[in-house]
């Protein structure tokens, strides 16, 4: 359905209110609601088209940001522009023109693309002829620091492993292996394909359940069939292969090829489990259409103060892709996927910022950051932490923004993660300075540190995490409640669209909590730092 906020009114009065002040205030800047309302009204209208990846959505919103900017204030953060080109590459997996087929004891098994497995090119290319066996490895997980090899040292070049998802369970003699109950990154399908491409693998095939995902099979459906996927163009490849199988069709290959799913899986909860070939095989011809499209970053400066701190940058990031339009339309139906408060949102908020930002400078300098497709698995944080516009040795942090809160005030700010580093007693002394209070802390089951930008610096060495919105709401707690759990049957759909209604007092409220965390590391002595012991700040200690 059509946005019914004038697109106009947005627009105009997002341009009008983004214009600069010349007066610093005396008091920290504040981020005001009305620019945040109108960037975000106009940036999930129809006319955006979702901000799809490789869409004229998306290209229309980086033009809409870097002016913005601009009209912010902000210098453009390297050599005269605001943009950092993003080579992504877009894979539609062919199957019905594919003969890809999985084998046992001579036989093909009646496995359906999209019903029992998916997969489809890692290192986008056009055409792959497999004949490579299966090997069982586990969790997939190489790590030192817990005495854990899946791999046990034997040769994987050519072969296509199977692995579960997550990472191994807690028992009462190691409680705490693998952070206990909460999700550690070598639980992520991001991090067993990395893994499987390190060890020399042809491809990798995960074994799917609702419990050990969080999520069900038709996400991995809606994300592989039928539909194009991205990945970055540049840097080093993934496997040739990338693939789920459903549990059902897993335990048929196990069986087919003489082994059993279920004790294999009760073998790979010990240290000493070693990789199991499986007497299967995948065989055949994988057909992919790919193509190339440039994507930007958008990235403005505020200039630091100081003399020496201004060559340090406090990073400010939210993500300025949804899902696009999907399908023709011809049929009447709504098909453009909004994302309203995934990340129109975040996005907003970031300008907003900017605006206050720029009228009262920090002692180091400060960037906000658009980054692109993080719908698409994070590729332009990732882009960006390859090839950073400012050092990353002299990144003092990175806030990120995603999905914020819509609902109304809060009497608390979430802070997941930045338990991490010296973050987190900042972000307390913010909190208690606003009168807020830090969420409770919760075990991360489903690894949402590692779902979100933040995360690609954080995998570079930086201090790193995402701000939430609160849960405390002030005022009908009942009625908040009822609208987050309505949120989420809107979540990645079609519904995802901006009300004129809605309070975003909240919005502004955590938009204010991020620009002062960020303006405290901005005059702090010296960068915050990762606590002993954590893996990430081993990378920055190099």
């Amino acid at each position: 359905m059509p946005n019914t906020f004038p697109i106009l009114t947005a627009c105009a009065l997002a341009i009008a209110l983004a214009l600069p002040a010349h007066a610093a205030p005396k008091t920290l800047p504040q981020v005001q609601e009305a620019p945040l309302r109108a960037h975000m009204a106009f940036l999930s209208s129809d006319l955006l088209e979702g901000r799809g990846t490789g869409q004229r959505g998306g290209d229309l919103t980086v033009a809409y940001l870097e002016n913005q900017a601009m009209a912010a204030g902000l210098q453009p953060a390297r050599d005269g522009s605001y943009r950092q080109l993003v080579k992504i590459a877009g894979v539609t997996t062919l199957p019905e023109g594919s003969t890809l087929r999985a084998h046992a004891n001579g036989a093909a098994l009646p496995l359906a693309f999209g019903k029992d497995w998916v997969w489809g090119a890692g290192d986008a290319q056009a055409q792959h002829e497999l004949d490579a066996p299966l090997v069982f490895v586990g969790y997939g997980i190489t790590a030192p620091e817990e005495g854990w090899d899946d791999y046990k040292g034997q040769d994987m070049k050519g072969k296509i492993v199977v692995m579960m998802v997550n990472d191994p369970l807690p028992t009462a003699d190691a409680p705490n292996r693998f952070g206990g109950k909460a999700l550690t990154y070598y639980g992520r399908w991001t991090y067993k394909f990395e893994e499987a491409k390190r060890r020399g693998a042809a491809g990798a095939l995960l074994i799917h359940t609702d419990a050990s995902a969080s999520y069900g099979w038709s996400v991995i459906q809606n994300s592989w069939s039928g539909v194009e996927r991205f990945q970055l163009a540049q840097g080093a490849p993934g496997t040739a292969l990338q693939g789920w199988l459903t549990n059902d069709a897993a335990a048929a290959l196990f069986k087919a090829g003489g082994q059993d799913l279920e004790a294999l899986r009760l073998a790979a909860e010990r240290k000493d489990f070693k990789p199991v070939a499986l007497g299967a095989k995948l065989a055949g011809t994988m057909k992919s259409a790919v193509r190339t499209v440039d994507q930007f970053n958008v990235a403005g400066i505020v200039p630091g103060t100081d003399p020496k701190l201004k060559d340090e940058v406090v990073i400010y990031s939210a993500h300025w892709d949804h899902l696009g339009k999907q399908g023709d339309g011809k049929d009447g139906k709504d098909n453009i996927y909004n994302g309203a408060v995934d990340n129109a949102s975040g996005t907003a908020a970031l300008l907003a910022m900017a605006q206050a930002a720029a009228r009262s400078p920090g002692k180091r300098s400060q960037m906000f950051l658009w980054v692109a497709a993080e719908e698409q698995g994070l590729l332009g944080s990732a882009a960006y932490a390859t090839a950073p516009l400012w050092p990353l040795e002299k990144t003092a942090a990175n806030l990120n923004l995603d999905s914020l809160n819509w609902i109304g005030r809060a009497r608390d700010v979430g802070t997941q993660g930045s338990e991490r580093t010296d973050l987190g007693k900042m972000a307390a002394a913010t909190a208690k300075a606003m009168d807020l209070r830090i969420a409770d802390a919760e075990p991360d089951l489903a690894g949402g540190y590692f779902r979100s930008d933040h995360f690609s610096f954080a995998k570079a060495g930086v201090p790193a995490f995402s701000i939430a919105g609160g849960r405390d709401t002030v005022g009908d707690k009942e009625a908040a409640a009822a609208e987050r759990k309505a949120y989420r049957a809107r979540y990645h759909q079609v519904g995802d669209e901006y009300d004129p209604k809605w309070d975003l007092s909240g919005m502004t409220q955590q938009a204010q909590f991020t620009l002062n965390l960020g303006r405290a590391v901005a005059d702090a002595p010296a960068m915050p730092q990762w606590k002993a012991g954590d893996p990430f700040g081993a990378i920055r200690a190099r």
